[in-house]
């Protein structure tokens, strides 16, 4: 009986044994890959997924005429690659300056048109400066496929609720929330922490949206940047009312906006088109 108690015990300290050489081995990898452990990314970073989708939704409505002209510029690259590109470029300080370009930011209680404009310019001007380079006959090809890159980038920004915010706290980058177990903050669950925990490609989002038809197509591509702005815009003010600073979210905030969420992406895409086809068709 003792034998066995005693097998047991060193069963015990041999198992303990081994749980420290793998912990000291996780420390010696990152340690020396030059990565601490709190630095590992958990979620890629409207995020890649997002954009990616929206790129991908726009390639099912463009005309024949805007699909051949826009590979021509792109060298057959897709939208869906090209989507995440100005987000790309936002390490590098020469393309500082489009930084303010993702987002505008005015108080619930006014307008676009009546709050004061920033000198940097925003994402309405963006997408109106994009349009307006690849209209010109006289812009060179560099100049065009870097504006075609951007549009793209930011009618998916037009349709994240959040880049149509408040600058008090970022856009909600600074309204801070627990997604599950894990603190973050209300930005970051709209542009990543929904899309990542729905678990689906973007090809797979795009490839799953809801039926439409012809007219309520063609309703969702009426109106303009502005109108499509003040949509999100709608929206982002239901968000902020309905959510509380430290709040847990989970399960539940998924069922109540991932539909939500997927419209957004699916309307960006198709709208996107609309504008593709009007440049280039």
């Amino acid at each position: 009986m003792e034998y066995i108690q005693n097998m047991k015990l060193y069963g015990i300290f041999v198992k303990i044994k081994i749980m420290k050489k793998i912990s000291i081995l996780f420390i010696f990898v990152f340690v020396f890959s030059g990565v601490s452990i709190a630095e590992v990314p958990r979620f890629m970073d409207w995020g890649n997924t997002g954009h990616r989708t929206v790129g991908e939704i726009a390639e099912q409505y463009l005309s024949k005429r805007a699909k051949r002209e826009i590979k021509k510029l792109l060298n057959g690259q897709s939208l869906a690659l090209v989507s995440t590109y100005a987000d790309d470029i936002k390490s590098d300080d020469n393309f500082k300056e489009y930084s303010p370009w993702h987002y505008v930011n005015f108080p619930f209680d006014s307008t676009y048109e009546e709050h004061p404009k920033s000198e940097k310019g925003d994402i309405i001007v963006a997408i109106r400066t994009c349009k307006q380079v690849l209209s010109d006959e006289n812009a060179t090809r560099e100049e065009k496929v870097f504006h075609l890159k951007m549009l793209v980038h930011f009618i998916g920004d037009l349709h994240q609720p959040l880049h149509i915010g408040l600058a008090e706290d970022r856009g909600g980058n600074r309204f801070q929330v627990r997604w599950f177990d894990d603190g973050t903050n209300l930005h970051r669950v709209w542009d990543t922490h929904m899309i990542e925990s729905n678990n689906m490609s973007f090809s797979e989002m795009a490839n799953n949206t809801k039926q439409l038809s012809k007219r309520q197509i063609e309703e969702i591509q009426k109106g303009t940047t502005i109108d499509w702005m003040y949509e999100s815009r709608k929206l982002c003010k239901e968000i902020y009312d309905n959510t509380e600073v430290g709040e847990k979210l989970g399960y539940r905030y998924m069922y109540d906006y991932m539909e939500t969420l997927r419209t957004q992406l699916q309307r960006g895409g198709i709208r996107l088109a609309a504008v593709l086809n009007e440049l280039f068709g």
